[in-house]
């Protein structure tokens, strides 16, 4: 390899270690919405030069989760309630069909590693970090779903996580309070299909739980006089 070579390979090695750094500082929160983010001294916290970091910066840009404000520069992006209002429908929608076909398919094994995500779940409330509880929530849910034998449903799904993941949602942090009604649900939702019940009753059931989140993501934007989403009107 040539010395050209390498410096551009050590170039992009540096601008992807930016990427991921800045990326996990805005979804964990470390950067919130309306934060400054200065190149200089992201790029001193890294030890790496101003170019990976700006690089990395537009690619942020382009995924939507940095805008550039004149007279100030890069800052993080707000979270678009009405894109969440959407995607948490839809995710209701797809996750429930895909939990529902994943029910036959899921044996003792998974119920087990289900149940032992649910129980960190729970323990996580003694000393709640919604980031942490977020990131369990999701892996109780990939073993509920993963093993929907449609890959287009699947793949919708995965579609709705990685949006969420972008728009930096912990309902959560946001309503804490909803997180010891999620961890029931969760039994509740495990026992259905160690039961056996029908794809139907474990289908509304997991969208259920879906929406109840949703509801209380809303009901709390509305007691706290927050933006709420903007639905189209007919």
């Amino acid at each position: 390899m040539t010395d050209t070579a390498s410096a551009a390979a050590a170039t992009v090695s540096k601008s992807e270690q930016a990427y991921a750094a800045v990326k996990s500082r805005i979804v964990d929160g470390s950067y919130s919405p309306g934060y400054r983010l200065v190149l200089a001294k992201i790029a001193e916290d890294l030890g790496v030069s101003v170019v990976p970091v700006r690089e990395a910066i537009r690619r942020l840009e382009a995924e939507g989760l940095v805008k550039f404000e004149r007279n100030i520069g890069a800052t993080v992006s707000g979270i678009d309630p009405t894109e969440y209002l959407y995607t948490m429908q839809t995710l209701s929608i797809v996750e429930g069909a895909a939990t529902a076909l994943s029910a036959p398919l899921i044996g003792e094994a998974d119920v087990a590693r289900a149940r032992a995500v649910n129980a960190e779940m729970r323990e996580c409330l003694q000393h709640f970090d919604p980031v942490r509880f977020t990131r369990l929530n999701q892996d109780f849910h990939s073993v509920l779903f993963e093993h929907c034998p449609n890959p287009h449903i699947l793949d919708l799904v995965h579609r709705g996580w990685n949006r969420l993941a972008s728009l930096r949602s912990s309902t959560f942090r946001f309503v804490p309070g909803r997180a010891h009604e999620s961890v029931d649900e969760h039994e509740a939702l495990l026992q259905l299909i160690e039961s056996g019940s029908s794809p139907d009753d474990i289908e509304k059931a997991a969208r259920r739980h879906r929406s109840a989140t949703l509801d209380a993501y809303l009901a709390q934007a509305a007691a706290n006089d927050l933006p709420t989403p903007q639905t189209t009107q007919q």
